[in-house]
């Protein structure tokens, strides 16, 4: 597979996870979050709210971000690609594995998220606290899922720029 090949393909998958999953699902964090503040009342509701509402803020940005600055991204590294392939290479392969070095520390923190929140859950008596409890659950398990894809995506997209084949 030629370089360029390798490059669309990756960024494609990248563009497509982050405007039809994380900015939508971020969206309507934003909207339940809201609507639990507005039209429900109760310790519970509110610890639920907060985490939506704050994830929701920090998926909409990201998804948003990813999303929309992909297609110039793409247009930046085809035209380095295509005037000086192997240093294109080079820097692309240093920003993956920075990618590639952070998928530990994205599996802890959200792995925090679902401990803490079970231990919310389980281990305390209040409404806002188990509720809040709930909500970093859920948020981990969307974490985990995103940065699942993400993951399987990054490394063989790593591997295929480490194969490509020279002055490609």
């Amino acid at each position: 597979m030629k370089l360029l090949e390798i490059v669309t393909a990756y960024f494609q998958g990248e563009k497509i996870e982050a405007l039809v999953f994380i900015l939508p699902l971020g969206l309507l964090s934003l909207v339940f979050g809201g609507w639990l503040l507005s039209d429900q009342a109760g310790g519970f509701a509110r610890g639920v709210a907060i985490p939506f509402l704050v994830m929701g803020l920090v998926m909409t940005g990201v998804g948003g971000a990813v999303g929309f600055r992909t297609p110039a991204q793409v247009a930046t590294l085809q035209a380095s690609i295509e005037h000086e392939p192997e240093a294109a290479k080079r820097a692309e392969l240093a920003r993956m594995e920075k990618v590639n070095r952070a998928w530990p520390t994205y599996l802890v923190v959200w792995a925090a998220f679902g401990v803490v929140g079970l231990g919310l859950r389980f281990a305390t008596r209040g409404d806002f606290t188990q509720g809040l409890g709930i909500a970093l659950v859920f948020f981990s398990g969307v974490g985990l899922l995103v940065d699942g894809f993400a993951e399987r995506r990054a490394r063989p997209y790593t591997t295929a720029l480490e194969q490509a084949p020279r002055g490609d």
